[in-house]
């Protein structure tokens, strides 16, 4: 999932209006950017396998310490109780880790059975609607409007990089999405597929700079 999870991160500014943008993106997606340091390092593994769900042609048969439950768990905790310490604020605390859990949860429901327990563990987890391409790409689709449209109700652009900045990061996610799904499989070559996993920063810093030119509003 990608375009789901940023999805996440919007909706997050509705509960923790006080978190920026960039930090709720990181949060977000945090497991996918250590998923592919650990690709790059051949620490956790991945291969391409056209066919292998309707979606997307990898198979992620290695990844224990990014995407195990338990680990993710750790994870979550760690990120939440650093972030709420730095800001000393326990609801931005409890929103960004459990920001960090959405991301398996959402992995869960699209994945086929391939999301572990625990690194040795042969127990697997995966509802598997990237099995059915209509339904997992739509459910995707959904969440990213609704968790943009729970963004844009809680703030206002102050200039134009706020305004049209968000919607050409929009733009960008999207099409990356799209891309991702009609176009070509990726190389088979876990350190690219890592380089492209771990340029998602961009989106952090950008998602943040566009934050810092829009303010948070009350809803009535």
């Amino acid at each position: 999932m990608f375009l789901g999870h940023f999805g996440a991160g919007f909706a997050g500014k509705k509960i923790a209006p006080g978190a920026g943008l960039g930090i709720l993106f990181l949060a977000a997606i945090l497991l996918d950017l250590l998923w592919s340091l650990l690709l790059i390092t051949g620490t956790e593994h991945v291969r391409i396998v056209p066919g292998i769900t309707t979606v997307t042609p990898m198979d992620f048969y290695d990844y224990p310490l990014s995407h195990g439950l338990i680990m993710v768990i750790i994870i979550a905790a760690f990120f939440g109780m650093i972030y709420g310490l730095i800001k000393r604020n326990l609801r931005m605390a409890i929103v960004s880790g459990i920001l960090v859990f959405s991301h398996w949860l959402l992995d869960l429901t699209v994945h086929r059975p391939d999301l572990p327990l625990i690194k040795g563990s042969t127990t697997v987890f995966g509802l598997g609607l990237w099995n059915y391409f209509i339904i997992g790409v739509l459910f995707e689709l959904i969440l990213f409007i609704i968790g943009l449209f729970m963004y844009i109700r809680v703030t206002r652009a102050i200039d134009k990089i706020g305004s049209y900045g968000l919607w050409i990061l929009v733009t960008i996610l999207s099409g990356i999405w799209l891309g991702s799904i009609f176009g070509s499989p990726p190389p088979d070559d876990p350190i690219k597929i890592g380089l492209v996993g771990l340029s998602q920063i961009l989106f952090v810093i950008i998602a943040g700079w566009i934050d810092r030119h829009r303010k948070t509003v009350p809803i009535h």
